[in-house]
């Protein structure tokens, strides 16, 4: 048997030959577009993966915001057995500020976190969002005890026991609550739900809870107001809620014993939040359009949303733009479970 060294030249420059042009740039084609596919795939892989994660992570922030903001919610009016048990004698030298409260399109104020400014940029991210006050005292360990000390079941905004219940023995002992605010801000280039309580120093603390919060929007659910007027004298005590109103409209202009009295025949509280993941968590770059409030119709033939979104209410319908965030609406309504402080009016 011959060797190919044995072969005629050209029998064995024919054995050994390469690849023609063609032949190596069909292969380099081919080779390529099993890249490119393979690229692809892994593109549309890992953008699936991003969507799933932001949507989780979304849900997990909706999850978390719905149950902190009802837990602090269904505390506002709770006061001690040792207040709440007797009756006043005498009536509060000034009219104290009522359990729920709140600011429509507001930002909070951090010199003063009880009162609020409205004139939130329209560019800044957050804008028309609410602000929400909410007052409760502790709960006393030992009952009619001289130990002041609370049972740790009622929180702050942040999560923090309130340590302390208010010493029957000081004057004001009665209408002395803690305070947490819900409000919206911007941290680290998002808008942030954030969280201002007041500490046992008597100042305020604020800290982020949820990054990624661009609407916070609130309705509170009151039985016998008209908006702008105050409630007439001897009204009967609210029932359950007959209207939603926002919280602009509970104020009565130059009367603040009025608009307390608003405040106080609030019975629930709704709440509607739009949510957003980071840039990039979407799938589709489109505008897209929320309701915070709710999609419910005022009637069969209203628009979408109607029922309680309003033109007068900034961002009650959201829309939002289309930069390839991922977003996720979530509404939820509290009723709240103590009286409002109708028998501590002076």
């Amino acid at each position: 048997m011959l060797t190919p060294r044995g072969l005629p030249f050209a029998r064995r420059s024919r054995l050994v030959r390469g690849m023609t042009l063609v032949e190596l740039l069909v292969a380099m084609i081919v080779g390529m577009l099993v890249v490119l596919a393979t690229v692809a795939a892994l593109t549309v892989t890992r953008r699936g993966f991003t969507a799933v994660d932001a949507a989780s992570q979304l849900r997990d922030n909706g999850r978390f915001a719905a149950e902190l903001i009802q837990r602090v919610s269904i505390q506002a009016g709770y006061r001690d057995v040792s207040f709440a048990s007797g009756t006043r004698k005498t009536p509060p030298s000034t009219d104290p500020p009522p359990d729920v409260s709140g600011f429509n399109n507001a930002a909070l104020d951090a010199s003063n976190p009880l009162t609020a400014w409205s004139s939130r940029n329209s560019s800044v991210a957050g804008y028309g969002s609410d602000v929400l006050i909410l007052r409760y005292q502790a709960s006393q360990l030992r009952s009619q005890s001289a130990d002041l000390t609370s049972d740790k079941s009622m929180i702050d905004c942040a999560g923090n026991p309130v340590l302390s219940v208010p010493d029957p023995a000081s004057p004001d002992a009665r209408d002395t609550r803690m305070v947490s605010i819900f409000h919206v801000d911007v941290r680290q280039d998002e808008p942030t739900l954030m969280c201002t309580y007041q500490n046992v120093s008597g100042g305020f603390t604020t800290v982020p809870l949820i990054q990624g919060v661009e609407q916070f929007q609130l309705l509170y659910g009151v039985d016998g107001v008209t908006p702008g007027t105050a409630p007439a004298s001897g009204a009967s005590a609210p029932d359950v809620a007959k209207a939603y109103l926002r919280a602009d409209e509970l104020v009565v202009a130059g009367d603040a014993a009025g608009t307390n009295a608003n405040w106080r025949r609030v019975r629930s509280i709704r709440v509607g939040l739009v949510l957003r993941g980071a840039a990039g968590s979407s799938q589709t770059v489109e505008t897209q359009t929320f309701y915070p409030f709710g999609a419910s119709q005022s009637s069969a033939t209203a628009a979408k949303g109607s029922a309680f979104a309003s033109a007068a209410d900034t961002n009650s319908t959201f829309s939002a733009p289309a930069d390839g965030r991922l977003r996720q609406s979530l509404t939820f309504t509290i009723h709240l479970r103590n009286d409002q402080g109708l028998g501590y009016a002076p």
